[in-house]
């Protein structure tokens, strides 16, 4: 019977494994599935794979004793890269230390007690105290405009004219009635002076006499008349000119040359830089809170106070259809950063106390829900706790507190994105 004997490979020349044996993904794979196990030295080397074979079948067979001894050498080496390799596998240091997290730098303020004022915002309108509203007297049409929107005025400055011819027409009429009485007052004392004389003598009757005088003052009397209402027509006439009553700066003319007027027609504003008075009203529940001289202040769309002032006015009667009551403050408006007309935010302040503050970058909102991490020693090294607020209205860049921490707290300011309950931290430099 024949016996067939299977060739063993050639060992004769040095060992070579595949360019893929030593890369990094497969050595590390390799080696850590060795650890993993426990199998140390020559005996682990089979189980590195190779695309060319493992050396477990390249000893298969008759091996020549040079063979065998150039495998040892290899099998050697692999081990002596297992030992060295371990600590990839441990994950750690070499003496199985684990490193600890590092610590989070971060800023801290303390949170503190402030006077804050227990107030009440409402919406208000600004009104000039020193603003007038032109309107004509008469009625007619408008013949010039003599100003223009944002010019300064004087009083009797000349601003629109409404035709007068109308009204010339009639002073005309009443002059010349005038004279006509005048006339009839000459004959009228003439008749008197020579019916006097003729009473004197005894010609006349006392009849004519009476009658001359009654005649006399009858025509006085109507001359008078006349002459008022000639000086009435003149007065009247001066009214076509529309002249400003005060100094300012005119307003929008929304009237245009051509326009028929009437004593209604708003022509124009003039407006006088100075004070203003704020017009609040204020629910009538809160009635019994007001006081003059509470302060008053008038704040911008941030909530930064712009103007301060007090009650100047507590209105006695309110309002039936808003059950509102009116309350005044005047407002001194030097730097004209207020117009008059203007709707702006009015807070009264009802008392003082202090509050608790922290600033608005400390809190954050989740699910509704306002948090804030707070800095404590925890086994002598300082942690970060999440502690959840209760928040009230904003004070400039802070958040009033109304519960979740105290006075003299910790609180973390910046780096709080990188923060859960229990992290470890250090405070920066600068930090209070």
């Amino acid at each position: 019977m024949e016996r067939i004997i299977e060739a063993a490979p050639d060992f004769s020349g040095p060992v070579r494994l595949a360019p893929d044996f030593w890369s990094p993904s497969i050595v590390t794979n390799n080696l850590c599935s060795v650890s993993k196990y426990g199998n140390t030295g020559a005996a682990s080397v089979g189980s590195l794979g190779t695309p060319h074979g493992s050396l477990q079948e390249m000893r298969k067979g008759s091996f020549r004793s040079g063979s065998v001894a150039r495998t040892s050498a290899a099998a050697l080496l692999a081990a002596v890269t297992l030992a060295g390799l371990g600590v990839a596998c441990s994950g750690g240091s070499a003496k199985g230390v684990q490193p600890q997290d590092p610590a989070v730098p971060v800023k801290i303020e303390v949170a503190h007690l402030l006077p804050l004022g227990e107030a009440t915002e409402y919406v208000a309108t600004l009104k000039s105290r020193d603003s007038a509203i032109i309107m004509p007297q008469v009625e007619g049409y408008l013949t010039r405009i003599y100003v223009h929107s944002g010019d300064h005025v004087s009083p009797t400055t000349l601003m629109m004219q409404i035709d007068p011819s109308k009204q010339e027409a009639t002073v005309r009429s009443q002059e010349d009635a005038h004279a006509a009485q005048a006339a009839n007052l000459k004959y009228a004392q003439q008749q008197y002076d020579r019916i006097s004389k003729l009473y004197e003598a005894g010609v006349a009757s006392k009849q004519e006499f009476d009658q001359a005088q009654t005649s006399l003052d009858s025509a006085q009397a109507q001359l008078r008349s006349l002459e008022a209402q000639v000086r009435e027509q003149k007065v009247q006439l001066h009214y076509y000119k529309v002249v400003s009553q005060t100094s300012g700066i005119v307003g929008d003319i929304p009237v245009r040359v051509g326009d028929r007027v009437t004593n209604t027609t708003v022509l124009t504003t003039v407006d006088k830089p100075g004070s203003l008075e704020a017009y609040i009203y204020v629910p009538v529940e809160r009635s019994t809170q007001l006081r003059m001289n509470m302060p008053v202040q008038i704040v911008d769309g941030a909530g930064n106070v712009i103007a301060d002032s007090r009650v100047s006015f507590i209105s006695p009667q309110v309002d039936s259809t808003t059950q509102t009551l009116l309350v005044k403050a005047t407002i001194a408006n030097h730097q004209d950063k207020l117009r008059n007309a203007q709707f702006v935010r009015a807070r009264v302040v009802w008392g003082m106390h202090e509050g608790l503050v922290v600033p608005v970058l400390a809190v954050s909102r989740v699910g509704g829900q306002y948090f804030a991490f707070v800095a404590e020693d925890q086994n002598g090294k300082l942690v970060a706790h999440q502690k959840p607020l209760r928040v009230g209205d904003m004070v400039g860049n802070d958040y009033v507190v109304l519960d979740g921490i105290k006075s003299g707290d910790k609180v973390i300011v910046s780096g709080t994105q990188f923060l859960v309950d229990g992290t470890a931290i250090s405070p920066q430099v600068g930090s209070q």
